[in-house]
């Protein structure tokens, strides 16, 4: 029997043999490249894995830039859905209660608006592994006299944009020399590192401790036994009884950071949380501060009135043993209610 040799016949053998070529071909394109990535060394760079430092410098300068603008733009008129995109953590809580407190008592905006300047900007960058990424700008505000603003940017993502969570206020020449490598980038310290007088990750707890109980972990100071000190008198004044409650934030974007200082130690950010319950004696009211207390409270306040406040940190760690220092402390208030 003679072999069909029609011309679709033909065609459709020669189209299943090129197939048959190419399909090996790609096969052995692939197992080529495979042995060669693997022979060389050469491997697909995770971002999550790959030590890198966490922005450029001229991504940093930007992202402060960015912040500025927004944070001026939402002081002037009030309005937090200016700047809510630029700011996370405790400093975002406390921005946004004390806008939404302004708007209640000024709706047209802020009569008393004077823009924030930052100048003589120094930017700290770490290198390290992993999300979130994240930096230290210190600058000088025109706001706060001589104080420094110490701010720390952060972002979960590439496509996402870089965001304050935290800022503190300390006086000029409190922050410490940071550690850097022959290239100007910063050393970020785990939350777990054992080499320092307190792991920077249990920082928050232990002073939400001391602030109820006292002990030895903290350097005397303004932030540490002045304010124990000052809640003994606040505690019980004639007619008015004040209870303080202290809690550790540790998670997301209230996680501790910190950056290792040039003698070994470290220069920690953290955050708290705390309430204040004021109850007066019967058949009185307690006093509402001020207005913006007011525009910030709800139910109506009778014999009681509940503050809560986020708080943002820095220490001074040191390395191996001793007390801890806290550099500086903003607390702000983001609610109340009456009872």
């Amino acid at each position: 029997m003679s072999r069909d040799r029609s011309p679709r016949r033909l065609r459709r053998r020669e189209r299943n043999v090129l197939l048959r070529r190419r399909g090996r071909n790609a096969l052995i394109a692939a197992s080529l490249t495979a042995l060669s990535l693997t022979t060389s060394g050469c491997v697909v760079v995770h971002g999550e894995r790959e030590v890198l430092p966490s922005a450029t410098r001229a991504e940093a300068a930007k992202a402060v830039t960015a912040f500025t603008d927004a944070y001026n733009k939402a002081d002037k008129a009030y309005d937090n859905s200016l700047d809510a995109p630029y700011l996370t953590g405790p400093f975002g809580d406390i921005t946004a209660a004390r806008l939404k407190a302004g708007h209640a008592n000024s709706p047209s905006g802020n009569p008393n608006h004077v823009p924030l300047k930052l100048t003589d900007l120094k930017i700290s960058i770490p290198k390290k592994a992993g999300w979130p990424r994240w930096f230290v700008a210190d600058a000088r505000g025109s706001k706060t006299g001589t104080a420094r603003w110490l701010m720390v940017f952060t972002r979960d993502d590439l496509d996402r944009r870089w965001r304050v969570a935290h800022v503190t206020l300390v006086a000029p020449g409190a922050v410490p020399a940071l550690r850097t490598d022959k290239d100007g980038w910063a050393e970020a310290v785990p939350a777990d590192s054992a080499q320092l007088a307190v792991a920077p990750g249990k920082l928050s707890a232990d002073y939400a401790t001391y602030l109820k109980k006292g002990g030895q972990a903290f350097a005397d100071g303004k932030y540490t036994s002045v304010e124990r000190t000052d809640r003994v008198k606040r505690a019980r004044k004639p007619g008015l009884v004040t209870q303080f409650i202290d809690k550790p934030l540790t998670n997301g974007d209230y996680a501790p950071l910190a950056l290792r200082t040039e003698d070994g130690g470290a220069l920690v950010f953290f955050s708290t949380h705390h309430y204040e319950r004021q109850t007066s004696a019967a058949g009185t009211t307690v006093p509402i501060p001020n207005k913006d207390v007011q525009a910030l409270t709800e139910g109506e306040v009778k014999q009681s009135l509940t503050l809560e406040f986020m708080s943002a940190e820095v220490a001074l760690d040191p390395p191996g043993s001793g007390r801890v220092s806290m550099l500086g402390r903003v607390p702000g208030l983001t609610s109340a209610q009456g009872g």
